[in-house]
């Protein structure tokens, strides 16, 4: 084995095991936190893949926009501390069960698609490329996917500050006019 693969299966173990963690905590902030290592991993192997410009956008859109939304909505509730109630055994076997699913159609799709593309090389697209058609109006453009993104985002941190804002303990009308 060489010294590539190892670095990939060191990789793989960190965003697995970070990942495996993050479904599992019981304290939600510490679901977030591993939630966050997972994708910091996912980073990692985009820029040992040298992949740099998706690992700066995994970077900052995931790591930085959406964990930080995350982390920043648990500490806007008031339940930032406690536990996580355990799920139902129901619910534990339904899950297993479709994570059994996923793994075994994932074989299944890789098995039936995979190629080796180890004769094209690395990847050879430039910067200007990629901005062209990330912001491009025409039919292979994604500008409209882009401002979508950022409509969702926005949408989730007008949810975050509006369930903050509520009031937890209403003021009834006989409180206010026994003086």
């Amino acid at each position: 084995m060489n010294a590539s693969a190892i670095i990939f299966y060191l990789i793989s173990a960190c965003i697995l095991g970070a990942g495996l963690l993050a479904v599992t905590a019981r304290k939600i902030f510490r679901a977030a936190i591993w939630l966050l290592f997972s994708l910091v991993g996912i980073a990692a192997l985009y820029f040992w893949m040298q992949v740099e410009f998706i690992a700066a956008v995994q970077i900052i859109v995931y790591v930085g926009g959406i964990v930080v939304l995350i982390i920043f909505s648990i500490f806007l509730t008031q339940q930032s501390g406690k536990e996580m109630p355990r799920p139902p055994a129901r619910r534990i076997v339904f899950s297993v069960l479709a994570a059994l699913f996923g793994i075994i159609l994932t074989g299944l799709l890789v098995k039936q698609y995979f190629t080796d593309n180890r004769e094209h090389g690395p990847f050879n697209t430039s910067m200007s490329e990629i901005g062209t058609q990330l912001l491009s109006t025409t039919e292979h453009g994604y500008l409209l996917p882009f401002e979508v993104v950022s409509m969702l985002l926005l949408a989730a941190m007008i949810g975050c500050i509006v369930i903050a804002m509520k009031d937890k303990t209403p003021v009834s009308s006989t409180q206010t006019d026994s003086r």
